[in-house]
């Protein structure tokens, strides 16, 4: 399948004026080659390590045979499921990989205790874990590994025949797992975890799962030449003017599945964007919106649209949806030309696309709130069985749920946002997912939603970094339900709390209005919040 893309309305007209210059420049090929001055002296240093993408299809290529040997070695031993432990780009590449390709894969990227505990109550002696992370110390991966290397013991299974690290050369997990005996995958280091789905880190979790990754290499290796070319026909040139040079400038991106064979490829989008572009007061906002989204309906003055479809070029789509891009192509090739757009976009924005520096605020502020353990404040009030709180007083002076959640929007901008931030067990609460169109009719501005923690490693940046537009509805849990994380201090239920805490005190700081709604029964709070954003 080739790669195409189509555009209308102001982003065709952005390509048309800013394609040209960047083809003058050699952007392209400039990438390709490595140069890392592109984004300014200040970002040379960080830029100078984290070009490898560009060259991860030949990289890769050695480890194919490797990981299809593991995966027949394990399957003939009785170990048919794979599981893996990751966070951000550890984990969302893999997700859209193997769903995309129908191959069960248990992502674990959560520290609900709840969603910890059904992995391991899944085939735990006909399982395989992949535990997955660049720095090697990432908390929530660590965790989980500790997690299953006891479970594993506990049936007799010697972990070091059940877990499987990648990591990069030389990270604290990399030095312990192979003093331990683990079997490693090494990424290449020059490659941020954001741009890294073609590396070990997307290929070794699909990989030992099923997936024919040679197939997605092939994909993205037929996209080398058309991304790497200065010509006005590169769909990664057309694509970067086309999300960052609209004028006036549309900072935010809906992104529509429509029909495409790639299943969830927005989310790992979300990421790639949202972390590399929101910084210094600027950014591009992904927005993962369903065709029926009232974004869609409606299109804010400030929202680009953006439909991934099986087939651009065909005219009926062409017509029915004026003012939007189009795209559509292999996954292997719509990995690769995002990876240039976006490191192209920020060239455009003259921001670094590879450092994400507003994330280890919320990290600092969660192991603070472990070490210390104050006690949660008291709700301002309980409606319903749902406990609300909030960053500013006069948010619920109201004392009533409705009334709270219009305060919050009343303090949108015009060009603002609403970020729904669901700490929970995603597989008790799944639903809740819904509430994002309701909020998005209710306050009549883009609204985004994300499972926490795994947000923090992808929008959290954004928030925090990107411009101040933002306004912030934390959802948590309060259940019974608790996990033991081995030879550490605190629980998995101290460790949510911990990090939604934590990052709502970072925005907090920064100015910004969280409004934090704690579920006490499921069912009937879940029910009761769905009607107060209807009203």
């Amino acid at each position: 399948m080739t790669f195409a893309i189509h555009a209308t309305g102001a982003a065709r007209v952005a390509i048309d004026e800013v394609v040209p210059a960047l083809v003058g420049d050699l952007i392209a090929s400039r990438i390709t080659a490595f140069d890392s001055t592109l984004w300014g002296a200040e970002a040379e240093a960080e830029a100078s390590a984290r070009l490898g993408w560009v060259e991860a299809v030949a990289l890769s290529r050695p480890l194919v045979a490797d990981i299809i040997a593991l995966r027949d070695e394990l399957r003939a031993s009785g170990v048919t499921r794979v599981a893996l432990a990751g966070m951000g780009g550890s984990s969302l590449a893999p997700e859209v990989i193997s769903r995309t390709a129908g191959v069960p894969l248990t992502i674990l990227d959560s520290t609900a205790p709840g969603q910890v505990l059904a992995a391991l109550d899944q085939a735990l002696a006909e399982t395989v874990l992949v535990v997955s992370s660049k720095s090697g110390s990432t908390v929530e991966t660590d965790s989980h590994r500790r997690t299953f290397a006891a479970a594993f013991r506990d049936l007799g299974i010697d972990p070091t025949e059940r877990i499987v690290v990648v990591t990069d050369p030389g990270s604290p997990l990399d030095t312990t797992a192979r003093a331990e005996g683990y079997r490693v995958f090494n990424a290449d280091p020059n490659v941020g975890g954001r741009y890294s789905a073609l590396t070990a880190f997307g290929l070794v979790p699909t990989g030992l799962a099923g997936v024919d990754i040679d197939e997605l290499l092939d994909e993205a290796e037929a996209m080398l030449l058309p991304v790497a070319v200065d010509q006005a026909d590169n769909p990664a040139l057309r694509l970067a003017a086309a999300i960052s040079c609209t004028n006036p400038r549309r900072d935010k991106l809906g992104l529509v599945t429509d029909g495409t064979h790639i299943v969830g490829l927005p989310d790992w989008i979300e990421q790639l964007v949202a972390e590399s572009t929101g910084k210094n007061g600027t950014g591009i906002l992904p927005v993962v919106l369903l065709p029926v989204s009232p974004e869609v309906e409606n299109v804010p003055d400030d929202l680009q649209i953006v439909r991934l479809v099986d087939d651009a070029n065909e005219f009926h789509m062409r017509e029915r949806h004026q003012g939007e891009i189009l795209i559509s192509g292999s996954l292997g090739a719509n990995f690769l030309v995002w990876e240039y757009a976006t490191a192209i976009a920020g060239y455009l924005l003259v921001i670094d696309p590879f450092n994400q520096p507003d994330v280890e605020s919320a990290k600092a502020a969660t192991r603070g709130l472990l070490d210390e353990r104050p006690e949660q404040a008291a709700p301002a009030f309980v409606q319903n069985g749902i406990e609300v709180r909030a960053s500013d007083a006069a948010l619920t002076a109201s004392g009533d749920i409705e009334a709270v959640m219009d305060a919050l929007w009343a303090r949108l901008s015009d060009d603002g946002y609403v970020a729904i931030q669901a700490y929970v067990n995603r597989l008790e609460l799944s639903q809740l997912a819904g509430l994002r169109e309701l909020v998005a009719a209710d306050s009549g501005r883009p609204t985004t939603f994300g499972w926490g923690p795994r947000f923090l490693h992808s929008t959290g940046q954004y928030h925090k970094g990107g411009p101040a537009q933002g306004v912030f509805l934390q959802i948590l849990e309060r259940t019974d339900v608790d996990l033991e994380i081995p030879d550490r201090p605190f629980t998995y239920g101290q460790l949510i709390e911990a990090q939604a805490a934590g990052d709502a005190k970072v925005l907090a700081d920064l100015g910004l209005p969280v409004v934090t709604l704690t579920i006490t029964d499921d069912s009937a709070d879940v029910l009761a919040l769905f009607e107060a954003a209807q009203k």
